[in-house]
Order: structure tokens, then sequence, then C-alpha cells
């Protein structure tokens, strides 16, 4: 978090929100496979979040893209292969249990006050809109967002600015009237540095990155965010 933060977000009209890790539990699936003892849960989610991550940033870097349900697909072959458990339909029951992660407990209920608030809110994610919109309606969070927005619009990964600036384009707003938030250092980090206001929910205790941006706010869970949003969304300035 930054030193100098102000102590609320004013002039925010719109709270964006990355979907895995921050909205869903992406360890959620490994959790339900109950054929895999819980340290194996633990270390097939590490390294399968891992590689996705590696890969969607360098197939951004060769501009090689696929979209993320490959990627992710890829991720889990590398993790399983490394891991010894190489098993075609253990690949497929993962992959299937990714397209219904769980929600955090908190988040319906933070996606409800904001909204009850007035503030608009969306998703900006990697995942495809079928990934997404699936998790969405599965959460039973149908009507919950203003809008879905996928890194595959775009046919980048974040933190390519060509992702954040779909937010600004798809809500109209400039970069200071959105928070963003997320639960991954790296990017709250780039959307910061692109211009948007970042509420980091470092849900387990990252370090802070060595990177450009800093997020205006650091919390622990989702419920903490209503509280650092003024009582009701404002524009302060135009792009």
């Amino acid at each position: 978090m930054s030193d100098e933060s102000p102590a609320h977000l004013d002039g925010v009209a719109a709270c964006v929100f990355d979907a895995y890790g921050t909205l869903f539990d992406f360890a959620s699936a490994a959790a339900r496979v109950a054929e895999l003892p819980a340290d194996r849960r633990a270390a097939v989610t590490a390294l399968w979040r891992d590689k996705q991550l590696q890969y969607a940033w360098l197939r951004t870097l060769q501009g090689r893209y696929v979209d993320f349900r490959q990627v992710t697909a890829d991720a889990l072959a590398y993790a399983l292969e490394s891991l010894g458990l190489e098993d075609a339909g253990l690949a497929e029951r993962l992959m299937a249990l990714y397209l219904e992660l769980d929600p955090f407990p908190e988040a319906p209920e933070t996606l409800r006050a904001l909204r009850a608030r007035g503030f608009r809110t969306a998703i900006l994610s990697n995942g495809t809109p079928a990934m997404l919109e699936g998790l969405v309606a599965r959460a039973g969070l149908d009507g919950a967002f203003d809008a879905i927005l996928s890194a595959d619009a775009v046919g980048a990964f974040k933190t390519d600015p060509r992702v954040y600036q779909s937010a600004l384009d798809a809500l109209a707003l400039p970069a200071q009237a959105i928070v963003f938030v997320s639960s991954n250092g790296w990017d709250a980090y780039g959307a910061s540095d692109f211009g948007m206001r970042v509420v980091w929910c470092n849900r387990t205790r990252q370090r802070r990155e060595r990177l450009p941006g800093a997020p205006d706010f650091e919390v622990a869970t989702l419920a903490d965010l209503p509280r650092l949003l003024p009582p009701s969304p404002g524009v302060t300035n135009s792009r």
C-alpha cells in the first residue's frame, strides 16, 4: 500500500474485480477431488497456478495467444506430469472442477452491499467469457455485475495495458473512477501502474511486489472493501 494513500477512495464510481483468487477460490478444484491426499492437493494447486500464470505471461510476451482455458489445461498437464500424477481421468476431473470453483464466502454479500449503494460492478479476468459466465451462474451471482470482461477480447493477458483499458472502455469511465480489486499482487501493481485505484485483497499475506505501481489499500478480505468507499459513487475527473 502506498504510504501516501488517502483515508477513502473518493470519486470512485465502479468496482472491478479480478476473478481467480479474488472472487473465486482456485484451490477449491483440487480440494474436491477425494482421491488426491490433502498434501498432494496443495502441491497440485500451487504448481498448476504457477504454470498457468507463467504460460499466460509468456504467451503474451511471445504474441502466441491461446485462450485461458487452453492455458489452464496446459498448465495442469505440466503439473500432473511433474508430480507423477499423470492420469487422463484425473486431468478431466480437475478441469471440470476448475469451471465450478467456489466463491469466497464473503464475495456475494460484498457485491450486494456495493450495488445497494449504487456502485457499478464488473469482472475483469484472464478467463474466457464462457468460463466466467459459468462461475457467476453457478455461484448464483447472475445480475451482480454490470459487465463480465475477458482478456480474450484483446488477445492478451494481464498485465498487458490493453486488458485494463478494456474496462475503461466498457464502463465509459476514467481510470481514477474505477477501483480495481485483486488478490494477486502482480495484478494489483499492474492495475495501479496503469492508473486505476487499487485495493489489494492480500488473503495469503504475500510480500509487497518490487514492481511499478502501488495499491492504494491492502485488505485481508473482500468484506473490508465497502468501508474504503464513499457512501455513494461519484466521478472526480474525465478521460
